[in-house]
């Protein structure tokens, strides 16, 4: 699923990530650890090729840094699900418009966007707070949101950026919960942890 072989990435000549090696396979469960700053963030942007690597090869599904056209970024995106520490969700939308939007962009039927959406939002315990604005929710509603949008097409591998990182412990343990039982139903998660939330 993810192959990662003699990978270096520097930014203004201090390098980040060297020669780096990785393998995941499918319906892994796979923490990313290290200090701020240690690479981490870098490591998942390799993955949905919003960074290339300096040196090296990353392969993620069926495709490959080395030889992905930038036109087809966007189709490997589709395949997977990402969740930001900082959630990112459109605040001029409510919570279902939110999930709605990574079906819009993918050209998804009408028809089967609403079954997606309450689907999604089902899973992720927030159904009951579809008509509202990201504003209105507490922190680890609007993350379990993020998730909802992550997961509404169904992705192989999730990747998620320290998606407990803003939350307080007893709500970080109910993602981690949920995170877990994402991956129990097959779908391989690679979540990126700050030693500080261990």
């Amino acid at each position: 699923m993810i192959d990662l072989r003699d990978v270096t990435v520097s930014f203004d000549g201090q390098v980040v990530l060297d020669r780096l090696n990785l393998s995941i396979r499918d319906g892994e469960f796979v923490y990313l650890v290290g200090a701020t700053g240690a690479g981490k963030s870098s490591l998942l942007r390799l993955l949905y090729m919003d960074l290339k690597p300096d040196s090296g090869t990353v392969s993620v599904l069926d495709y490959d840094s080395t030889t992905t056209k930038p036109q087809e970024i966007p189709r490997l995106r589709r395949r997977l699900g990402i969740v930001f520490q900082d959630f990112k969700l459109l605040e001029d939308r409510d919570v279902f418009e939110n999930v709605a939007f990574a079906l819009y962009v993918t050209d998804t039927r009408r028809s089967d966007i609403k079954k997606k959406v309450f689907h999604s939002l089902s899973d992720v315990g927030v159904s009951h707070k579809r008509n509202q604005m990201p504003h209105e929710l507490s922190g680890g509603e609007q993350q379990r949101v993020v998730i909802a949008r992550a997961l509404v097409n169904s992705p192989s591998l999730l990747l998620a950026d320290e998606p407990t990182g803003n939350l307080d412990p007893g709500t970080s343990a109910e993602i981690m919960e949920l995170l877990k039982k994402i991956n129990m139903r097959g779908t391989a998660v690679l979540m990126g942890l700050s030693l500080i939330q261990l």
